[in-house]
């Protein structure tokens, strides 16, 4: 079964495929399946944003669509970046979103932070179902890795034993991370639903 991420982040696209292929799944990004679309963001929360961007890219698709709307929320910021992550105080670049956060907690009391992902899956019935996952962490003293993408080089998840996101293999994200705790639940009820090729 053919299954489009509204989405064309080659890092977003890579954790999908590895996630949902095992199941049965031809996992496609959105410009694969040839839909040129940017969906504006104008929810205020994630699991709006999520909702917004499944559906604009499912009246095109003609298949089932995952969207997902995540991001980094860090306690002595009052959660911010939040909703705004990938384009928070309108840094242009990942280095420089991550630096601003350094930089504003140099001397916070607390360096809690936790990173959230809302899926959104409208089916071939074109209805839509949400799943939400958080995991849990801190902020690093300053970047560190090379694997994974945005704020994976400052994130220190709890399970990590104090080493950044980044630092340590793809599989130890796609175990831990928000986005594998969402997956987790949107593939039970896939197969609760008999919608994977091997359920």
């Amino acid at each position: 079964m053919d299954i489009v991420i509204a989405s064309n982040n080659p890092g977003k696209i890579r954790e999908y495929r590895d996630l949902l292929e095992p199941l049965g799944f031809r996992v496609f990004s959105q410009s694969e399946k040839g839909i040129d679309l940017e969906v504006e963001e104008t929810g205020t929360t994630f699991e709006e944003n999520a909702l917004l961007k499944a559906g604009a890219v499912r009246e095109r698709a003609g298949c089932p669509v995952i969207s997902d709307d995540s991001g980094l929320e860090v306690e002595a910021l009052g959660g911010e970046p939040g909703i705004y992550s990938a384009r928070y105080r309108g840094l242009a670049t990942e280095h420089e979103r991550r630096t601003a956060i350094l930089d504003a907690l140099r001397d916070a009391p607390t360096r809690k932070a936790r990173f959230v992902c809302c899926i959104c899956l409208i089916d071939a019935r074109g209805e839509s179902r949400l799943f939400k996952g958080v995991w849990n962490g801190e902020i690093a003293q300053h970047e560190e890795g090379t694997n994974g993408f945005g704020y994976d080089p400052i994130f220190i998840a709890e399970e990590a034993d104090g080493r950044t996101t980044a630092s340590l293999p793809i599989s130890f994200k796609e175990t831990f991370s928000h986005r594998a705790k969402a997956v987790r639940m949107l593939t039970e009820h896939l197969r609760n639903a008999g919608l994977t090729d091997r359920s």
